[in-house]
């Protein structure tokens, strides 16, 4: 048995020997040529010969019989411990330097002393609430041994690691069934320390791809996992010279996972039971450490309906619960009254999109992500544990989500009972759109699913899509909430496309701070965000960039410039045609009155504009307008004043910072910081803040667009019924808000730009598809639909105490002596009663003209 042992040891060393030196000898060959190294291997014989020669001469001099019966059998012996020896060290040797790449990759010092764990990063608003987190891996990790409740501690020894004060990182009573077990071809043969699972959960092991990590001899069968355990023993010695005890329980609870997404002992006990690691109780805590065989087995969620003898998560809980009993943590009375008690589950589960500003936290990724390839930055959000500090305000947020919410609610029904009976999607005539859901389906996952199912029957397809009824939860257009019902997925896009979507977002004008952010109804049912992906026609509410660049570029002219409001029409060039275009006001009638611009602005006149915007050049429009911040793209055309091209609520928002700024332009900033897992500031952040317009323009401006809300215009109604409130405590007079209002054609948009003297807010609603939308401006107005959800905001606001800052106040009033430009203007146009409409009106002829060409009407632009 000996020898068999001895010669299998010396097989294996030798063809071990030849494996590691065939490489090198290749290169030798190469280097010195084939006679060199003959000659080397010559001289390399003769000292063999000659140790040989010695070594005998030493054995007769100290009288050894080489004929003795065992003689043979104690040099096999010696033989086979120094090749044991040899090849032993010689394995460690190649698995610490991973020598010739044979056995890949092991943990550097750095990596050892200074451990990357994948944990998830917390966003927090600018008051310190937590909004949600970033994770791959749901983890949180707690830094202090005495967070963790001692039942944790003692029922996680008892179970997997009886003797782990000790060992020092290797239990070697446990080495031989570990040899054993992988003699038989097994991944584990048992005896795997807590510092061990340690080493391999926290450098993952087991899990290392490729030939760089794994080693060339890493992909043997066998030899693989000799390696793989022979890398974990390695490494677990290391940590037990780098780490206490203390510290090599807390990272292993850490580094764990519990199941449910929940990894680490921190989220797994929020996860199950609601609770703090250091507020676990003995049967909670056995629950935990129980799941550590089989985290999907055991997992107690899975059995929470099912009676006790079927609850394999109970009978788990329940062996861990004896093996404390066995290693003296717990009295045999004691187990016997807590193994007859049921699991009892506080569940709490955590999603990425908990809490409030979802659409603002998807803004967030976006924007960090850029930021951090534009500045060449490794930054990964769901795996480094970031602490991101964001500008939003929580309570702004949270008023400005209940704002859209409840308003929404009101619209929505309002807009239901409008179209009873009837499909919203209609043409510019007002006729139902034919297939027009048919063609909604056919984007869909769903239907594309379908089609590779049954690639040469439709009948099928559209089987499953308008006849087989699935139950399935949906958002409800009353409460706002949610509710299940049984439909068809066909039944499922109509019912869907009936809603109206709302877009909200609040910022300091100063700071560029973005306060609140609300994308759309619920983030849960609709992704897609309607204040900085979705684009929209702005209509009026585009109307201040053109008196802007009246007041302050080169016609340098006075709030108090007067204009006729009659007929106006120019020649514009579409598609190589020269045509006529004639814009309307947005009831159809002009006063043929002579009025300032500043009434004209108040009053949204469509035809002063348009004729305004040809006086000043339609390029001066574009300039002031990009100026500001629009950064989609426009064109200088003839139409341009009248908010005929695309662009989102956060640059509008942005955009009109500069009037209550004073002609200084804060870029929108989502986050004001962020740091790394130990607190340590990575980045700050600041606005990018450069004058736009001249102080004394943007004072005048800000002065107009008061008249909208205080001079009888369409933004009036701010102020009508519960508005009131809104009004200054003390000179209830002194105007204290301005804004705009915008609906565009058909009253496929409605808009609302309102500002005080400390926030800038920018409305949107409408449908996903400009063709859903109101009949009539008597409910499809800005003023009918954005406004009145900027109102209850601002509603809110005031009637917070903690939020002084952000309570309306009166404007500082101007003082004509101070000013170049007259704004005090007078004349009969006061007295004019004629009402005004915000929606901005064209004809029926297409949208063109200006410098660049002409451009093609959408279905629904703006007219």
């Amino acid at each position: 048995m000996i020898n068999k042992i001895g010669q299998f040891l010396k097989n294996l060393g030798v063809k071990l020997f030849r494996l590691i030196w065939f490489l090198p000898n290749l290169l030798l060959e190469k280097v010195l040529g084939k006679q060199k190294l003959a000659a080397f291997y010559q001289q390399f014989n003769s000292a063999q010969e000659q140790y040989e020669e010695k070594k005998n001469q030493l054995l007769d001099s100290l009288g050894v019989d080489k004929d003795a019966q065992y003689y043979l059998v104690v040099r096999k012996l010696w033989k086979a411990f120094a090749w044991t020896v040899f090849a032993g060290v010689f394995f460690i040797f190649t698995i610490e330097n991973n020598f010739l790449w044979l056995t890949g990759e092991m943990p550097s010092v750095g990596e050892l002393q200074n451990p990357k764990l994948s944990q998830s990063s917390e966003i927090y608003s600018a008051d310190g609430v937590l909004l949600g987190k970033f994770f791959q891996e749901n983890r949180t990790p707690i830094k202090n041994y005495k967070e963790l409740s001692p039942y944790l501690v003692k029922a996680l020894i008892a179970t997997e690691d009886a003797r782990f004060y000790e060992h020092s990182g290797i239990d070697y009573r446990a080495m031989f069934g570990v040899a054993v077990g992988i003699l038989k071809g097994g991944e584990r043969g048992g005896g795997s320390t807590i510092t061990q699972q340690l080493a391999k959960n926290l450098f993952k092991t087991r899990k290392k791809e490729g030939i760089a990590k794994k080693g060339l001899l890493g992909v043997i069968p066998g030899v693989k996992t000799l390696i793989i355990k022979t890398k974990e023993w390695l490494t677990a010695i290391k940590l037990e010279r780098y780490y206490t005890k203390d510290e090599i329980i807390l990272w292993y609870l850490n580094t764990v996972d519990f199941g449910s997404n929940s990894y680490g002992i921190k989220v797994a006990a929020k996860r199950y039971f609601n609770t703090s690691p250091d507020s676990l109780n003995i049967q909670e805590a056995a629950v935990l450490v129980g799941m550590q065989k089989a985290t999907t087995t055991y997992n107690p969620i899975k059995y929470k309906n099912k009676p006790l003898d079927e609850n394999k998560s109970w009978k788990r809980r329940n062996v861990v619960l004896s093996q404390m009993v066995k290693y003296g943590f717990l009295k045999q009375t004691q187990y016997d009254s807590l193994a007859t008690l049921p699991i009892v589950l506080k569940e709490h589960e955590e999603s990425p999109y908990d809490g409030t500003g979802n659409y603002f936290k998807v803004a967030v990724a976006k924007y960090l992500t850029e930021w951090a390839a534009k500045n060449e930055i490794e930054l990964d959000l769901y795996r480094d544990g970031l602490k991101i500090i964001t500008t939003i305000d929580s309570r702004l947020q949270t008023y400005a989500e209940d704002a859209v919410s409840e308003g929404m609610r009101n619209i929505q029904k309002t807009f239901d009972g409008h179209w009873s009976g009837k499909n919203p999607w209609v043409d510019e005539k007002g006729n139902e759109i034919p297939g027009f859901i048919d063609t909604v389906a056919k984007r869909t996952e769903y239907y594309k699913s379908l089609v590779k199912r049954f690639p040469t029957n439709q009948d099928s397809v559209w089987h499953y899509m308008k006849k087989v009824k699935r139950k399935m939860w949906v958002y409800s257009r009353n409460t706002g909430g949610e509710e299940q019902m049984e439909i068809t997925p066909y039944d499922s896009i109509q019912y869907y496309k009936k809603f109206l979507q709302a877009g909200m977002m609040t910022m300091d004008p100063f700071t560029g701070h973005i306060k609140a952010w609300v994308g759309g109804l619920d983030f849960k049912y609709f992704k897609y965000d309607h204040v900085r992906q979705g684009k929209r026609q702005p209509g009026s509410t585009f109307k201040p960039f053109v008196y802007t660049a009246a007041i302050d570029g080169p016609k340098d002219l006075s709030p108090c410039y007067e204009m006729k409001d009659e007929p106006f029409e120019i020649e514009v060039e579409e598609k190589g045609e020269m045509k006529l275009w004639r814009p309307n006001n947005a009831d159809g009638h002009f006063s043929y009155q002579t009025m300032p611009i500043k009434r004209a602005l108040a009053k949204s006149i469509n035809s002063i504009t348009a004729r305004l915007t040809d006086e000043v050049g339609a390029d001066t429009v574009m300039y002031y307008a990009k100026q500001m911040g629009i950064e989609s793209p426009l064109r200088p055309v003839a139409s341009i004043g009248l908010g005929s091209f695309d662009v989102s609520l956060y640059e509008m928002v942005g955009a009109y910072s500069a009037f209550v700024n004073e002609g200084i332009h804060a870029e929108p900033l989502l986050v004001s910081e962020i740091q790394d897992q130990n607190g340590n500031v990575i980045q700050h952040f600041d606005a990018q803040i450069k004058r736009v317009i001249k102080k004394e323009s943007a004072q005048l401006l800000l002065n107009m667009l008061q008249g909208t809300i205080y001079e009888g215009g369409t933004g009036s109604s701010l102020l009508w019924g519960d508005g009131a409130k809104l009004l200054p405590e003390k000179n209830r007079y002194a105007p204290a808000f301005a804004g705009k209002t915008g609906t565009t054609s058909n009253h496929s948009d409605g808009w609302f730009m309102g500002m005080t003297a400390n926030l800038v807010t920018g409305v949107w609603v409408g449908g996903d598809d400009r063709s859903i939308h109101f009949r009539t401006g008597a409910y499809g107005e800005g003023s009918k639909t954005a406004m009145p959800l900027y109102r209850r905001f601002m509603l809110k606001v005031k009637g917070d105490p903690d939020l002084q800052q952000y309570h309306p106040v009166p404007f500082e009033k101007l003082d004509q002596k101070k000013f170049t430009k007259q704004f005090n203007c007078t004349g009969n146009w006061w007295g004019e009663s004629r009402s005004s409409n915000d929606s901005t009106a064209v004809s029926s002829d297409s949208l063109g003209g200006g410098t660049s060409g002409g451009v093609e009407v959408k279905p629904d632009s703006t007219n």
